[in-house]
């Protein structure tokens, strides 16, 4: 715990599949959208979206599978999708609301850059009741590029106005891993059931590696 907190005067939290569990439900809600357009799920949907922004997202499922819908009507329909399970379904991961309480005690700033859309981020966090443990909530949608590009973790660490050297972020899949680093933070990559094929690559990629929350305490 001590080791990895030194020197670190923010720690910025990917969403899904790190601050909360809710990587299973994505997966639901794709073959669940594309069914209803009569579209097969592609068994490399997963690695090939991940990291990308909500708004990237809907650009590549328009143009792969040559949907008539609007961009903003991709969105605006996965966003009424994932609304129910959001309020229903999705729990903060374990020993996660505990390390909030310490960053908070031990003055360190937290912020959270997810690929996630706005209304979805603000939806999970107040309906956990975590909203006021964060400075700063960014999406990959205000920012040039999504994972694994660093452009939303310098965009969080400037509104809390740390470096990033100074920065610790907190992840579970590889795209998100490699844009904390090429922001030049340390990294600490989480264990998630949805990715748990890529846990040794995560353990290389990352500074630190934990299964859940609970190990730092």
């Amino acid at each position: 715990m001590d080791g990895m907190f030194q020197d670190i005067n923010a720690v910025i939290f990917d969403l899904d599949g790190t601050l909360v569990d809710s990587m299973w439900m994505w997966r639901d809600i794709d073959i669940e959208f594309l069914s209803k357009y009569g579209i097969e799920f592609p068994d490399n949907l997963q690695s090939e979206i991940e990291g990308m922004s909500f708004s990237e997202t809907a650009i590549y499922f328009k143009t792969r599978f040559a949907l008539k819908l609007t961009i903003e009507e991709i969105k605006t329909e996965w966003n009424q999708m994932a609304w129910e399970k959001y309020m229903t379904q999705v729990p903060l991961k374990t020993g996660a609301f505990k390390l909030l309480q310490f960053l908070r005690d031990n003055q360190i700033k937290a912020g959270i850059a997810t690929s996630n859309s706005r209304e979805l981020v603000d939806l999970v966090i107040d309906k956990l009741n975590v909203k006021e443990y964060f400075s700063s909530i960014r999406t990959s949608c205000e920012v040039e590029k999504g994972k694994p590009a660093p452009d939303i973790y310098l965009l969080v660490a400037n509104d809390l106005k740390v470096s990033a050297d100074k920065c610790l972020v907190f992840e579970d899949v590889i795209q998100g891993i490699m844009a904390g680093k090429n922001a030049g933070m340390k990294v600490c990559a989480v264990y998630d059931h949805f990715t748990r094929e890529d846990n040794h690559k995560k353990q290389e990629l990352a500074d630190y590696y934990i299964e859940s929350f609970i190990e730092l305490f």
